[in-house]
């Protein structure tokens, strides 16, 4: 029973919640299970951008590309198709894709997503109000527009979850039409004839991969030197090896400055005076967190000049039982660490026990084609000093079950402390890789060591079968 239970103090302790996302909905069912009265505004739907125009829309997308990016690489295993392309060795032409039906499916699960979310946490018994909301110093949320307009709740700890919007140029402003957000592409009824991807991030190169899957001609216009730069380099360089062997267009150190609409078409100019002309344009260059006008100077919330909360790694803000949790923290943009945000929040301010935010074994996953999966320090850290590990590096392409799959492209990379054998991280770049990193991720929670991996048996033959075969090289290494 948690100590701040109506029997253990006599009053039921009051929860309030600026937002519906990840950290908002996972902390509401936190506080709910320790006894707390627990109440949630949000603006547009549960789930917030993650459920319904980020990572369910997109991820949803990209399972429909998968498919026709694995039937684009059949012909190899024997699989012929007579209607498609100049011989029956081509997929390209006998399978097509209705992108305006797989855009219907794909606002329908977000929607039916979102309904889930909220029968949750009606179940649980928590209050959800409709409407924007603002702090009203740091006991109150106040609900200034929408359904709920001029509801006031009072809370004993509130928390801070609101998200955040895609970022556009100045020059860039979205239409809706031509000119997109990755919040509006869920509205085409036609594929882009020649899709202009303008920011060469996770989500600029996700969405490129989906679309040159779906049969779209894309142009990725990267203003760094490689696309991915915050990525493992050998894993962002063999995504776009794969990107141009596919037959997109990547432009690096191309910085663009305007994107400028002409009826069906669109104009993209660089910083060094060439144009991209394209059917559509995707902006894709970051995101901002929303966090204006919402009452946090005047209850004491201190945020960065970037706009985002700050927070320590209890969720805490600057100001006294207010809390935050997700990206507009700036923490870390993931859909799981803002749930692990919010919860951690309700067990440090309703009295359970918690441990601080581990960043370190945090996995994340770049969803293109090979995925790109990583994990705990990177090589870029060992190389520079930061870290002290040994690193093996094996190639898929040596798999016997890739091999039988028709994977090419990819690669298992580990990390081991020098000298312990602990797993510090790993990289992994195959298809599904969001599976495979989970044995790496234990390791590095766990502080496994490398023969703790080595020795757990894995099925033959099996993609995994390469995390074993890295951590067996590495306690070669480390004797």
């Amino acid at each position: 029973m948690s100590p701040f239970s109506s029997s253990s103090l006599g009053n039921q302790q009051r929860v309030a919640i600026l937002g519906g996302g990840p950290g908002g909905y996972e902390a509401a069912l936190v506080a709910a299970q320790l006894g707390a009265a627990v109440t949630v505004v949000e603006t547009h739907g549960l789930g917030g951008s993650t459920v319904l125009t980020d990572v369910v829309p997109s991820k949803t997308l990209i399972a429909t590309a998968e498919i026709m990016a694995t039937v684009a690489g059949s012909t190899e295993l024997g699989v012929r198709f007579p209607g498609g392309g100049t011989s029956d060795r081509q997929a390209a032409g006998s399978v097509t894709v209705d992108i305006g039906r797989v855009n219907q499916r794909v606002k329908a699960l977000a929607f039916a997503q979102s309904q889930d979310i909220l029968a949750r946490l009606e179940k649980e018994g928590v209050r959800v109000l409709s409407g924007r909301g603002r702090l009203a110093g740091t006991e109150a949320i106040e609900v200034v527009e929408g359904e709920d307009a001029g509801e006031r709740v009072a809370a004993d700890v509130l928390l801070v979850s609101v998200g955040a919007r895609p970022r556009t140029l100045p020059d860039a402003q979205p239409d809706g039409e031509r000119i997109l957000t990755w919040k509006q592409v869920y509205d085409l009824e036609e594929l882009p004839e020649h899709l202009v991807v303008v920011g060469s991030g996770v989500t600029g190169a996700e969405f490129a991969n989906a679309y040159d899957a779906l049969g779209a001609h894309v142009t990725l216009v990267s203003s760094r030197d490689r696309v991915l730069p915050g990525e493992d380099a050998d894993a962002a360089e063999v995504l776009e090896e794969v990107f141009r062997r596919r037959g997109m267009t990547v432009m690096s150190r191309s910085r663009a400055e305007s994107v400028v609409r002409h009826g069906d078409s669109v104009t993209v100019t660089l910083a060094d005076g060439r144009t991209v002309e394209g059917s559509h344009c995707l902006v894709a260059v970051g995101a901002l967190p929303n966090t204006e006008d919402l009452g946090l100077a005047e209850a004491g919330v201190l945020t960065t000049d970037s706009g985002h909360l700050e927070v320590d790694k209890m969720s805490r803000t600057s100001a006294r039982g207010v809390y935050a949790a997700g990206d507009c923290t700036g923490v870390f943009p993931l859909a799981s660490v803002a749930a692990m945000q919010g919860r951690i929040a309700m067990w440090h301010a309703l009295g359970e026990a918690v441990r601080p935010l581990a960043l370190r074994s945090v996995s994340s996953t770049v969803f293109t084609s090979p995925e790109i999966a990583t994990v705990g320090w990177t090589q870029a850290q060992i190389d520079s000093g930061e870290a002290q590990g040994d690193i093996v590096k094996l190639p898929l392409a040596t798999n016997a079950r890739a091999k039988m799959l028709g994977i090419h492209d990819g690669f298992v990379k580990l990390f081991c402390r020098s000298g312990s054998g602990t797993v510090i991280g790993g990289v992994v770049v195959a298809p599904r890789a969001s599976e495979l990193i989970h044995p790496v991720t234990l390791a590095v929670e766990k502080r496994l060591n490398v023969d703790d991996v080595a020795h757990a048996f894995t099925v033959y033959p099996s993609l995994s079968g390469s995390v074993a075969e890295a951590a067996r090289q590495l306690h070669v290494m480390s004797d």
